[in-house]
């Protein structure tokens, strides 16, 4: 099995290490310092007290990787965009891409049946970049919840968590999504393989959407915003108003809102990825978390006044800042990509 990870940062690498540990013929597109030192000395993990280090096909070229089985996507949304026709020579007639990225993916609509079917997002995907030069049907939704942070070029440590949701868009099963979860497995990541891989995004995002731009807001670490009764209410609200858009689109809850925020407040004084992306002045991740989610409130025709207020906000401290990259003309240069927390 050939796997290329396309954005080698935190949680790229991680799951790089841990996939060429289990005998995965792993490549990594990477850039900058992190491509020198992985080429340099491998790529380092630190698990508790374990130290590994594996060395891997390493470029910023995927053209030098050839053609993979799995694609797995660890970038932002808005890289992943930027370069989404660089993805081409990785791609054979069978390769599946992964998105394991945050927020709304570009895919969304795709294998939905009824009124929504194939609807576009142009807040993640304006002109059908992704759709075009990927195609939905390569897509292996994926979700991921482990936390990992990189020390220093070509270091990254493992904070806590090894799960990841997958899923086919389309709700069937497939020989494909099972093979990965295999090789997931034999990694020690915990795959769990999903009928609806939508109703693990919509948990995730659902917390998503609210703490990270409030959070970034007010500077309030995760508890303070899930337990302060001014913020707790403001995302109890942005919360309901998704999951009235989310059940519209056939999404299944499994928690209820006000269990979703306590156990957000149960992480504690955790600086969510927005606010730490503020305070180190990298681009802030809006349009796939909270951007989408708007966009999506008017395509099915559900008032979104709490999202449409916070959005605003964020958006504009994002502009001052400089921090906030919008489609076409302020996307990241390639250069200068970094993999999603």
């Amino acid at each position: 099995m050939k796997i290329c990870i396309y954005g080698a940062g935190a949680i790229g690498g991680y799951m790089g290490v841990m996939l060429k540990r289990a005998g995965v013929d792993v490549s990594l597109v990477a850039r900058g310092a992190q491509l020198e030192a992985i080429k340099t000395k491998g790529c380092e993990l630190r698990i508790g007290e374990k130290v590994y280090v594996e060395s891997m096909p390493a470029s910023k070229n995927p053209a030098d990787l050839g053609v993979q089985d799995y694609v797995i996507i660890g970038l932002k949304a808005h890289q992943g965009w930027e370069t989404a026709e660089d993805l081409r020579p990785l791609l054979g007639p069978e390769t599946a891409v992964v998105t394991a990225q945050n927020g709304v993916p570009w895919w969304y609509f795709y294998g939905l049946e009824g009124p929504y079917a194939n609807k576009r997002l142009s807040s993640v995907d304006l002109d059908n970049r992704q759709w075009n030069a990927i195609g939905p049907e390569r897509v292996i939704g994926c979700t991921v919840y482990p936390a990992t942070e990189t020390l220093e070029p070509g270091v990254i440590k493992h904070i806590y968590g090894n799960q990841f949701g997958l899923g086919e868009p389309n709700r069937q099963p497939s020989k494909r999504v099972q093979a990965l979860a295999d090789a997931f497995t034999a990694a020690e990541l915990k795959p769990r393989i999903y009928d609806d891989i939508r109703d693990d995004i919509w948990v995730k995002l659902w917390g998503n959407l609210c703490f990270n731009p409030i959070s970034a807001l007010t500077q309030a670490t995760l508890d303070i915003v899930a337990t302060d009764p001014a913020t707790r209410a403001l995302s109890r609200n942005m919360m309901l108003e998704a999951q009235t858009i989310g059940e519209k689109l056939g999404a299944n809850f499994r928690v209820d809102v006000d269990r979703r925020i306590d156990g957000a407040a149960k992480v504690g004084a955790h600086k969510t990825s927005m606010l730490q992306d503020l305070l180190k002045e990298r681009a802030l991740e809006i349009d796939a978390l909270v951007s989408a989610v708007q966009e999506m409130g008017r395509i099915t025709e559900v008032p979104t006044p709490y999202i449409d207020a916070v959005l605003g906000l964020i958006q504009q401290l994002g502009r001052t800042k400089g921090l906030y990259p919008t489609f076409p003309e302020a996307a990241a240069p390639a250069e200068q990509l970094q993999a999603t927390a």
